[in-house]
């Protein structure tokens, strides 16, 4: 990595619905030209853009950093959540917030919101991720706006007990009417409690003059008239994706907490393999292999369809070579393929729908044409005597 000055740690692009316009593309060129060697992308409550943004980062040059702003579950009030920025630092760290979005849209959705309780990270552990508190949206930031100084600080020593050496108090100025006044007492608590700060901005669109657009994308996600004047006003023109030279005289005051967002840019080191066919791994008998255990099951399904299909024993040997030789001229190359755990893993959730009153259809899909998909379950339609291929 070279020697920025910041590092963009907060953004929010056009798979946050709600609130965000800028592109992939566009943040990752805007990084580009600014000569910033990371980047984050932060979506509100989902990774869905993970991809795009990994490669297309990487073949520009830019270490991508993956993380997500998330909504936090309020302690004793559901109604007001808070807010808290996490980011990946490893594959360990990726897995873990997988399984925090997945268990808050699972289980704990209120009021449109998915919700990450607090006590998860001690059930799931932290490992791989850094937490940024939120800035004045978390809810140490919003303790500190409400003059609660020791309930912020016991939050503060809460989290960072949860995230050894992996905590930071975020700090931001970004226009707001609260903004200063959180920085100021932020950085008077991380004195007192030894924390790092770090700055970072809230970037929801391209430059100043799409401020328009994005207030019109507000208002529809949020069911106002982009001429009420009683709407909530919560973004402003300044939340663009500023440059480093901007940020740089923003917080000419704390060069440390510019520093700190390089130093977690360089503690964010996810790898990840793309274009290569993932499946999971399909359990088989002791000391079977996959292989061999999709030549029994075909073998064996295959008997039972045949003896279906030609209930007299004559006219059943008569017409079994035939389908035998189909069947291991398929097997050799499907084994040859590397697909046995795909065949398998299908076989696996079509047959427990047909035993658990699922629709699955006649077979038409995916392997109807298949002698192996007909043995295993996959189709119902017998590709000799129906010629779907």
């Amino acid at each position: 990595m070279a020697d920025p000055s910041f590092i963009h740690l907060r953004l929010h692009s056009e798979y946050s619905v709600q609130d965000g316009i800028l592109t992939i593309d566009q943040a990752i060129s805007r990084a580009a030209e600014d000569s910033m060697p990371a980047l984050a992308l932060t979506d509100l409550a989902n990774l869905f853009g993970l991809v795009k943004f990994y490669s297309g980062a990487r073949k520009k040059g830019i270490k991508p950093i993956i993380g997500c702003d998330v909504w936090l579950a309020g302690r004793d009030q559901p109604d007001k959540p808070s807010r808290m920025l996490l980011l990946v630092q490893n594959r360990n760290g990726y897995h873990r917030l997988c399984e925090l979005l997945t268990q808050a849209y699972r289980g704990n959705i209120h009021r449109g919101r998915a919700l990450i309780r607090h006590e998860w990270f001690d059930d799931l552990g932290s490992e791989g991720l850094i937490a940024l508190s939120g800035a004045q949206w978390g809810e140490v930031g919003q303790a500190l706006l409400n003059d609660a100084w020791d309930a912020a600080r016991a939050m503060a020593e809460e989290w960072a007990g949860r995230f050894p050496g992996r905590y930071y108090l975020e700090i931001q100025r970004n226009g707001r009417p609260d903004c200063e006044a959180h920085l100021v007492q932020a950085v008077a608590l991380a004195d007192q409690l030894g924390l790092p700060v770090v700055a970072t901005h809230p970037v929801q669109f391209p430059g100043p003059d799409d401020y328009k657009a994005h207030e019109a994308r507000v208002c529809i996600a949020e069911g106002y008239m982009l001429a009420d004047r009683r709407r909530p006003q919560s973004f402003n023109q300044g939340d663009y994706f500023r440059n480093q030279a901007e940020m740089a005289e923003l917080f000419a005051d704390l060069p440390e907490a510019l520093a700190n967002s390089v130093e977690i840019a360089r503690r964010c080191n996810l790898g990840l393999e793309l274009g290569k066919s993932k499946l999971p791994l399909f359990p088989t008998p002791a000391g079977m292999s996959l292989d061999d255990y999709l030549r029994q099951r075909a073998r064996d399904g295959l008997d039972a369809r045949l003896a279906h299909l030609y209930p007299d024993p004559v006219a059943r040997a008569a017409r079994a070579p035939e389908y035998r030789e189909r069947l291991e001229l398929e097997l050799a190359t499907i084994i040859q393929m590397g697909f046995p755990g795909y065949f398998l893993i299908v076989a696996d959730f079509i047959n427990w729908g047909k035993h658990n009153g699922v629709p699955v259809g006649p077979g038409r899909g995916s392997g109807a044409g298949s002698l192996v998909a007909y043995a295993i379950g996959i189709t119902d339609l017998d590709p000799l005597k129906y010629a779907l291929l």
